[in-house]
């Protein structure tokens, strides 16, 4: 059986991608691996073995265009309203908190953020199907 293990995502500066998803998630580096023309850093922390790697083009000087076909990253939080609160004082502006239903009944309580990138990242209140 597969294992799902990273997301890849291209940025264009390292130093505010790592900023932004250390403040935001608590995700620090992992591994820093240098080539020849790019750079890959892999983001992790301790809830999960999942990591989010980042691929930065060294000769990239213009912004990435993510067109219609990205959807998003998702993360799960204990605490939906203290994470909102958290991220608003951090001053990372996450969307306001939604409730999504399915057939009468609350299949997630949830909010969206963007990166430095315009990568959507989904956080969402733990439990049911949202481990």
């Amino acid at each position: 059986m597969a294992k799902a293990i990273h997301s890849m995502i291209r940025v264009l500066n390292e130093q505010r991608s790592l900023d932004f998803y250390g403040k935001a998630f608590g995700l620090n580096v992992a591994e820093r691996l240098g080539f020849d023309g790019f750079t890959l850093v892999y983001l992790s922390n301790p809830e999960s073995e999942f990591e989010v790697e980042l691929t930065i083009n060294h000769d990239r000087s213009e912004p990435y265009v993510l067109g219609d076909g990205h959807g998003h990253l998702a993360v799960s939080v204990d605490d939906l309203e203290a994470e909102h609160r958290r991220l608003t004082e951090l001053g990372l502006n996450p969307l306001p908190i939604k409730e999504f239903m399915h057939e009468g009944k609350l299949l997630a309580k949830f909010f969206f953020i963007q990166d430095p990138d315009g990568y959507k990242i989904e956080v969402l209140q733990r439990g049911g199907r949202y481990k």
